[in-house]
């Protein structure tokens, strides 16, 4: 059977596989290799190769003759399908449904299909991003960080795709929608300090995350604003759910001088402030005040009413989706990186330091 395989692949070799060969172009040439030769982006080469506008007559002749020296040819079944491809890591907090509400809302007004999916966790068995490759959807909106070679994957492939909020620097050119992180925590920060706190701690995220090293940076920058020492020892990082926030305000409020105020990297680790300060017998705010950042729905149900720096999760979504489908249809974006701006939500759970304080 190898031996017939062997031969039907040879005798299936035409004059373009042969004239690849003697240009010294891979065998399987790509619509990301072409795009590659002529110096241009794969949107490009995808223009004229579906006899679109929007490429200068040079361009369109370098790539065409590229095209014609390579013999290539858009493969059987290559279209991509209409269907814009929500990827997530894990499926399990409460700001993915924020996210897919603005993706929806966009694939609507564009009467594309869109698919969620969910890849990555540690006991899951199934190829789930090879799966999403070869499904060829029209973009990828990745809420999931990819890595180099999955960002190369989809390249090669003339997939484009939008990274969501990300957590590392990005190489110059990916597409990315995020949040202005810094401005969020400088802001939340300030607004403890003109109600009089000078003892402010923070919870941060993880290190090494870019959005919470942007907000404990603007935090610390309020704090040299307003003439307040940046303390490192009122400053924790942890995880970023109920459980991690509650450990570390424990800690926090263990301290011979506790805080009047604590700043939390997220709504979740907020909800954990509450939990320890309740444990501790403290009343939010007239003991402790709280910040958050996200503005989840959620928030504005408990008791006391959560301060929190709104995220405009749906917009950036949106954003992102109007990001990928323009890359999808083989256009130049105007800009691939976008940061929507945060603003604060006061509610109740904020007030001045008890006196003496």
């Amino acid at each position: 059977m190898i031996g017939k395989a062997t031969v039907a692949d040879n005798a299936a070799e035409g004059p373009a596989d042969r004239k690849r060969e003697e240009r010294g172009a891979p065998k399987s040439v790509t619509i990301a290799y072409i795009a590659e030769s002529a110096g241009v982006s794969v949107p490009t080469v995808s223009k004229v190769l579906n006899g679109k506008s929007g490429v200068s007559a040079g361009t369109r002749a370098r790539v065409e003759e590229l095209i014609n020296r390579y013999g290539y040819r858009k493969p059987a079944g290559s279209n991509r399908s209409n269907v814009v491809e929500l990827v997530f890591r894990e499926l399990k907090d409460m700001w993915a449904v924020e996210i897919i509400r603005g993706v929806e809302r966009v694939a609507r007004q564009h009467r594309v299909g869109v698919m969620v999916s969910e890849f990555g966790l540690p006991d899951s068995k199934a190829p789930a991003w090879e799966d999403t490759v070869s499904r060829r959807p029209n973009c990828v909106l990745s809420v999931a960080q990819l890595s180099e070679a999955e960002r190369e994957q989809l390249t090669a492939k003339g997939i484009p795709f939008v990274v969501f909020d990300p957590i590392v620097e990005l190489p110059d050119g990916v597409p990315y929608v995020g949040a202005t992180n810094w401005s969020g925590g400088r802001t939340a920060t300030r607004h403890l300090a003109e109600l009089g706190h000078r003892r402010i701690a923070m919870i941060s995220g993880p290190e090494g995350q870019l959005c919470c090293a942007a907000r404990l940076d603007g935090y610390r920058s309020a704090l040299r604003a307003a003439g307040l020492p940046v303390d490192p020892g009122i400053v924790v990082h942890a995880g970023l759910t109920r459980d991690d926030g509650a450990t570390a305000a424990r800690a926090l409020l263990a301290l011979p001088e506790r805080p009047t105020a604590i700043f939390a990297a997220n709504d979740l680790q907020a909800l954990g402030v509450y939990q320890a300060a309740r444990e501790a017998g403290l009343r939010i705010p007239e003991d402790l005040s709280v910040v958050g950042f996200d503005d989840l729905p959620v928030v504005a149900w408990v008791e006391p009413p959560l301060t929190t720096v709104h995220q405009p999760l749906t917009e950036m979504a949106v954003a992102a989706t109007e990001l990928a489908l323009t890359l999808g249809r083989g256009e130049e974006a105007p800009q691939v990186g976008l940061e929507i701006a945060t603003t604060l939500t006061v509610r109740s759970s904020t007030a001045p330091p008890p006196k003496g304080h």
